[in-house]
């Protein structure tokens, strides 16, 4: 079963996918879509064309682990997901993803423009790697 990961942003979304057997997540791509609806909706016809089963979305959590309007707006983007693909959707705490995904850029010289077009992709790597290595799946 494979499972999608989406780093929700602002202007861009992150998006990884895991192999079949929920072992490896990889960064697949980055949407750049700023209308939530759109990219639902872009989101589906990912979920669609790759066979997924199921989708985590990542919750941006306040460092003291209290909600904000950020996970509001991320809780209500997999609610419409939700709807739009009739799939499971996971909310999965994101804290740090975006520092981790960037040390790791920085360990692999990737700079610049290079790394704006990549890190979102590679922070929902971290956060599909972080749901695949816990016990909720």
């Amino acid at each position: 079963m494979k499972v999608l990961g989406v780093d929700l942003g602002l202007a861009r979304t992150g998006i990884a996918i895991s192999d079949c057997n929920q072992v490896l997540a990889s960064p697949f791509c980055v949407i750049k879509e700023k209308d939530s609806e759109a990219l639902a909706q872009k989101v589906g016809q990912i979920c669609a064309d790759e066979g997924i089963q199921r989708v985590v979305v990542g919750l941006p959590k306040n460092m003291d682990g209290s909600e904000g309007a950020s996970a509001q707006n991320a809780r209500t983007f997999a609610d419409m997901l939700s709807k739009i693909t009739n799939l499971p959707i996971f909310m999965v705490d994101e804290r740090g993803t975006t520092i981790t995904a960037t040390n790791f850029l920085n360990d692999v010289n990737v700079r610049g423009k290079k790394r704006k077009n990549v890190v979102d992709a590679v922070a929902a790597t971290v956060i599909l790697q972080n749901y695949l290595d816990s016990s909720d799946k």
